[in-house]
């Protein structure tokens, strides 16, 4: 959201029905001294936002990451390779070609 001058500025839009709204969005159940807390927090967070609002942005593109984004993965490639004996040849037990494992089932 962009202030322009003369506008509130958000930190006053912080009251105890949009701490309560937030408690229930959030399932929090807060004490008086809790919600207090928030409510201190919540407007310092937007006083925040408030001021990031105040810098010139003219000419800066919108990013979505802050370093630039590749595909790192590698293209898929089929290979027909029958490679059963090297991926058996780690399993304690095997039968007919698989893996024999304990009876899960009685």
């Amino acid at each position: 959201m962009i202030r322009l001058r003369g506008d509130p500025i958000m930190a006053n839009r912080v009251d105890d029905t949009t701490i309560e709204y937030v408690g229930i969005l959030a399932k929090l159940e807060l004490s008086g001294e809790e919600r207090e807390a928030a409510k201190r927090d919540m407007s310092r967070m937007l006083d925040y936002v408030d001021k990031l609002n105040e810098l010139d942005t003219e000419g800066v593109e919108p990013m979505s990451h802050l370093f630039p984004v590749h595909n790192v993965f590698r293209e898929d490639e089929v290979i027909n390779a029958d490679s059963r004996k090297q991926i058996l040849a780690n399993a304690p037990e095997q039968k007919d070609g698989a893996f024999k494992v304990p009876r899960t089932i009685e």
